[in-house]
This record gives structure tokens, sequence and C-alpha cells, in this order.
């Protein structure tokens, strides 16, 4: 039986983009989020530095919200994976 994930917003929520390009990135961070405040960390690298990581962390009010976002970083060309 599946659990399903009980959140109390608002609440803290990392996502982690993945890509090629960290100022590309960012550029999306920025178009997805707009002027919101979010933290933006440098999570990881792959080993032959094709890939990176960025976590962006950030205060989302409802699940209709973190979802919203997670599709938009997911649909967004510089964005090639959203965990």
């Amino acid at each position: 039986m599946e659990k399903k994930l009980e959140l109390v917003y608002p609440c803290a929520w990392v996502y982690k983009i993945i890509g090629r390009n960290e100022a590309g990135l960012r550029a999306a961070v920025t178009q997805v989020l707009g002027a919101r405040e979010c933290l933006v960390v440098p999570s990881r690298t792959s080993s032959g530095g094709k890939y990176l990581c960025l976590d962006v962390e950030l205060v989302v009010a409802s699940a209709e919200e973190r979802a919203a976002a997670f599709h938009a970083f997911k649909a967004h060309p510089e964005v090639m994976l959203v965990l």
C-alpha cells in the first residue's frame, strides 16, 4: 500500500534541478519563480562534468503551488530533470 505524502502548508520545499549549464539553470529559476524569495545552492556535478544539479529551496503555500513549480521547472528547456 502506497502512503500519501502529508505536509502541513506553508512549508519549505527543495527542488533538485539538473542540467548542463549553471547559468541556464539559474535563469530557469528566475523565469519559473520570478522575484520569489528562494535559496539556490550548487549541489553536485557529474564525474565527467557534463551535468550539474542546483538545490532550489523555497516556501510553498499549497500542494498545488508545489506541483505548479515542479511542472514549470520540468517544462523549462534548460532543465533536464527535476527531483
